[in-house]
């Protein structure tokens, strides 16, 4: 294996895993900042009131894109494990 295919599946490795962890992180984010505006409002600074709702939408989005996280690990496993030419 050359040092610029290593470099390649290691990208390639890193561009899968944030397509799969994004999706999540990004719903965790918005939800995360609706229940603090929600906070800042209301002067309710109960810590339960900020995680409990980031796990359950988090929960939810996990089962949600379950199929697409799946399809993308599978290309990239088939990638992993398929002969590469020889230069």
């Amino acid at each position: 294996m050359t040092p610029d295919a290593a470099v390649d599946l290691a990208r390639h490795a890193l561009t899968v895993a944030l397509m799969i962890a994004l999706p999540m992180l990004c719903i965790g984010l918005v939800i995360g900042v609706l229940i603090a505006i929600i906070q800042a409002v209301t002067q309710i600074q109960e810590m339960t009131l900020t995680f409990v709702p980031k796990i359950l939408a988090m929960g939810v989005a996990a089962i949600i894109l379950m199929p697409y996280s799946l399809n993308k690990i599978c290309d990239f496993a088939i990638l992993m494990f398929s002969p590469m030419p020889i230069p």
